[in-house]
């Protein structure tokens, strides 16, 4: 069996989760989130645990056990703690500020680029170059990350741009003189 999917996830209190069929549902909170799980894996909730099942032992199914069993835990995790993100900005001049909609980037280019927050994200700014993003599901706190990350990436030479807090950039050396 899935080492991952054979172990049970512990619903605290505080937190509901209904399951219909494929479909569930986690209340907390820091927020409600729910999705479909996918259609051949067993879902059951029992003494405040919700556990996860295989039909068969296929190379698919035991792919699929493990991965149920891990969004069901996100989602616990997310209405209970939450996750967040932090990114930093490094370059002369780089630096986001606060708007009411959400951010705005001011990174190098000939122009501002704005950046809405979607439903369920908070987005705050600190000291103008960290940009700490929070929510309750992880999958969307990530791609939200990236997509600001993706406005400039770090870049090799200097090192400006957007990175993950704790990133490392590998650099690289200039150009040499030809004389």
């Amino acid at each position: 069996m899935s080492r991952i999917g054979k172990r049970p996830v512990v619903v605290p209190s505080g937190v509901t989760v209904a399951l219909q069929g494929n479909h569930i549902a986690v209340k907390g909170p820091k927020g409600e989130l729910s999705r479909d799980l996918p259609r051949e894996m067993v879902v059951a909730m029992a003494d405040g645990q919700v556990t996860v099942d295989r039909p068969t032992d296929e190379k698919r199914h035991k792919a699929l056990h493990g991965l149920t069993r891990t969004l069901v835990a996100n989602m616990v995790e997310g209405v209970t703690a939450g996750y967040q993100k932090v990114l930093e900005l490094q370059g002369v001049g780089y630096k986001a500020e606060m708007k009411p909609y959400g951010i705005n980037l001011i990174v190098g280019l000939s122009h501002q680029v704005p950046f809405k927050a979607p439903d369920g994200i908070q987005i705050t700014v600190e000291n103008n170059t960290v940009v700490r993003i929070q929510g309750a599901s992880k999958e969307l706190v990530g791609q939200v990350a990236a997509e600001i990350r993706s406005v400039r990436p770090p870049e090799p030479y200097k090192g400006k741009g957007i990175r993950y807090q704790g990133e490392y950039v590998r650099r690289k050396a200039g150009k040499t003189g030809a004389k």
